[in-house]
């Protein structure tokens, strides 16, 4: 099966990324989006590649899935690569096909405040937030920056306050609602440079 397990009716949190490495930053974004929003599911959909991003050094996928496994051990997230399996390699891509393959599925795509400030460079973004309401999870460093952006201008209309959270998957999209929780400072690009730093050999 391509997709994991789903039912009609269900309440799914798309949580998308390269995750090299995931972290607890992580953890914590699904763990507030699970609880504020009343989520059954959240997908961690580890991708192939960002399409933004050079591949160079990227980690196997297994690899990144099994790593994302270890650190997520809530049995309502599910780490998943059906990306690769459908061929996706924009974000779009995914969303029309989830459309198509789960009718009935109340789906939220789910992102850092880091993503949203780039958010604007993906592509067909607009059409993203047409047909699925986001959440943004509040990040270290990100989110006035964020909250600055094209993105964050063009969802100005169409933010709700964090009090609405409950039933903000059920909303009709375009809709965007920013959370706020507990953080971490931890980040894929520092991980990714300390591990560098150690691997080089002491002159």
């Amino acid at each position: 099966m391509i997709l994991p397990p789903f039912a009609r009716g269900m309440k799914i949190g798309l949580f998308g990324g390269s995750f090299n490495p995931p972290h607890m930053g992580h953890a914590l974004v699904c763990d507030v989006a699970l609880k504020r929003l009343g989520l059954h599911r959240i997908w961690l959909m580890v991708s192939p590649g960002n399409p933004l991003k050079s591949r160079e050094g990227l980690p196997a996928l297994a690899e990144r899935m099994a790593a994302a496994r270890r650190l997520l051990r809530d049995p309502r997230v599910v780490v998943t690569g059906f990306e690769a399996k459908i061929g996706a390699v924009y974000s779009f891509q995914t969303v029309d096909y989830l459309r198509r393959a789960c009718p009935g599925v109340h789906f939220v795509w789910i992102m850092g405040a880091d993503n949203l400030a780039t958010f604007f460079r993906w592509k067909r973004w607009r059409d993203i937030a047409r047909k699925m309401p986001i959440l943004v999870v509040d990040r270290p460093g990100a989110t006035h920056r964020a909250e600055r952006g094209v993105a964050a201008s063009w969802f100005a209309r169409r933010r709700l306050p964090e009090s609405r959270a409950k039933t903000f998957v059920l909303r009709k999209a375009p809709a965007l609602i920013v959370l706020h929780g507990p953080r971490s400072p931890q980040s894929s690009t520092r991980l990714r440079a300390a591990r560098s730093a150690l691997a080089k050999p002491i002159p």
